[in-house]
């Protein structure tokens, strides 16, 4: 038996061990599933048994099921997220963590490029990762919640748009004229979607819902397929297509049955959450440096730096976004998981490598400090926190 026919095997059981250790642990700890999947990835890759071995066929599938997360992610959240005083107000926290990342960028980056690709990742939220923790401890819909979904979305957001701008080996005003080419073609689709009524979409969602057809998820994964193309052909990061077409999703599917909404997300999510993005994470853990960062004590010695200063650069801004009036336990959890990231400092870090920015043993330090952030502040964050009741999710339809 090959290697490759060995991972075949081995990456569907990390995936299936991985929720078993977690419920197992979680009787004791609150530790997100990602750490699971990163952990089984070390110990059957490369690092550990050699069980798991980098591939093109998994190297594809890594791709597809980072753009999976981060379309999930922008699933999440309504437009709307981004108007009005509260997003102001996001995007000014944002900023404030941008200026602490770029001065940390500059004190931990080798050259300048390095450090605005460290400020870059610095600035980042994985809202993605943080969505199920919620959700499980009753703040999904709570204004703690929704502040934390709002900083976290720019959070997640903003960050691509850097990366396009700045990383796309453009030079700045190019790549700002590209972008806003991909953001006029983004405003038509969801100028289009929220004309309404669509009720060929409604009808053939209804038709097909429980059949083999399954248009509603056809139709969605076509949405990511199209805006993703769409950014790799504009020479924009490929994340802010996936997380575009998160969000154009939410908008074209908005005013449908409740129930089938539910339904639909519930595909959505068994798609994304119990195929792609579990080998995301799984890849990411095979193909981490485990053995060269242990090896190297500079890089080692960056780890706990690096998520000290994750913690000051996000947690800092999340502490005050909490809004006025917030009790200190809440700005707490608000800042912890504002915090908390990891997607995309696998993705930034990984650019820096490929286009020489970065060397890997930075790169590792900054993707270990990543994982101890999803590791240790959520269960910070929810230490001595009460789930409060709350009505079930409307799924699509939820309003923030």
């Amino acid at each position: 038996m090959t290697s490759a026919d060995l991972s075949t095997l081995v990456i569907p059981l990390a995936a299936v061990i991985a929720p078993l250790l977690a419920a197992l642990v979680g009787r004791v700890l609150v530790i997100p599933l990602v750490v699971f999947e990163i952990g089984l990835g070390m110990l059957l890759g490369p690092s550990g048994l050699g069980w798991i071995t980098d591939s093109p066929i998994l190297d594809a599938l890594t791709q597809i099921g980072l753009a999976a997360l981060f379309f999930m992610a922008g699933n999440e959240i309504e437009p709307s997220t981004f108007r009005g005083a509260p997003g102001r107000r996001g995007v000014a926290w944002w900023s404030l963590s941008a200026v602490l990342a770029l001065g940390a960028g500059f004190l931990l980056g080798p050259s300048p490029e390095a450090a605005a690709l460290i400020a870059v990742a610095l600035t980042g939220t994985a809202l993605g990762t943080l969505m199920p923790i919620l959700r499980d401890a009753g703040l999904a819909r709570t204004p703690l919640g929704n502040a934390i979904v709002r900083a976290g979305a720019i959070g997640e957001f903003a960050p691509l748009i850097a990366v396009s701008v700045f990383l796309s080996g453009r030079q700045p005003i190019a790549g700002t004229l590209v972008l806003v080419g991909f953001a006029l073609v983004a405003a038509l689709a969801f100028w289009l979607a929220q004309r309404g009524p669509h009720d060929w979409l409604r009808r053939m969602v209804t038709l097909t819902l429980h059949t083999s057809g399954q248009f509603a998820v056809r139709f969605v994964l076509l949405i990511l397929a199209a805006l993703v193309t769409l950014a790799l052909a504009l020479g924009v990061d490929f994340l802010l297509g996936a997380f575009t077409a998160g969000m154009l999703a939410r908008a074209v599917l908005q005013g449908g049955d409740p129930e089938e909404l539910r339904v639909i997300e519930a595909k959505l999510d068994s798609v994304a959450f119990g195929f792609l993005v579990p080998v995301f994470f799984i890849s990411t853990g095979v193909t981490f440096p485990l053995a060269a960062l242990l090896s190297d004590p500079a890089a080692l010695a960056l780890v706990p730096v690096f998520a000290l200063t994750m913690l000051v650069v996000r947690g800092v801004p999340g502490w005050f976004a909490a809004g006025r009036g917030t009790s200190a336990s809440d700005r707490r959890t608000a800042a912890l998981c504002t915090a908390t990231t990891l997607p995309l400092v696998i993705a930034v870090s990984g650019i820096g490598v490929e286009h020489g920015v970065i060397g890997a043993p930075l790169a590792a330090a900054m993707v270990g400090a990543a994982m101890l952030t999803v590791l240790l502040f959520p269960m910070l964050a929810l230490v001595g926190r009460r789930a409060p009741t709350q009505e079930p999710r409307p799924a699509i339809l939820d309003e923030r």
